[in-house]
């Protein structure tokens, strides 16, 4: 395997990790940005009321984006499977 045949595989690997985290990584920042505001409006400053709703938010987003994921991951391996003739060389 050559260099620029492995760095587009990790590229790939990279950009595959990227897609899936991203819509977790977003409902993370949405409900971190809503609880900061809900806490300078209220001047509740107790950190499990910071941690509850991002944590139930990750786990929602888990369970409804799961399918998805696994549909991304599914792919990605697929096709570095089907193209691992390629890769011997």
């Amino acid at each position: 395997m050559n260099i620029q045949t492995t760095t587009e595989v990790i590229r790939q690997a990279f950009m595959s990790a990227f897609w899936i985290a991203l819509p977790l990584l977003l409902v993370g920042f949405v409900i971190g940005i809503v609880t900061s505001l809900v806490q300078i409006v209220t001047s509740i400053q107790d950190p499990s009321f910071a941690a509850v709703p991002r944590i139930g938010a990750f786990l929602v987003a888990i369970l409804v984006l799961l399918p998805w994921m696994t549909m991304k991951m599914v792919a990605y391996t697929a096709a570095l499977l089907g193209d691992l003739g390629r890769y011997a060389r």
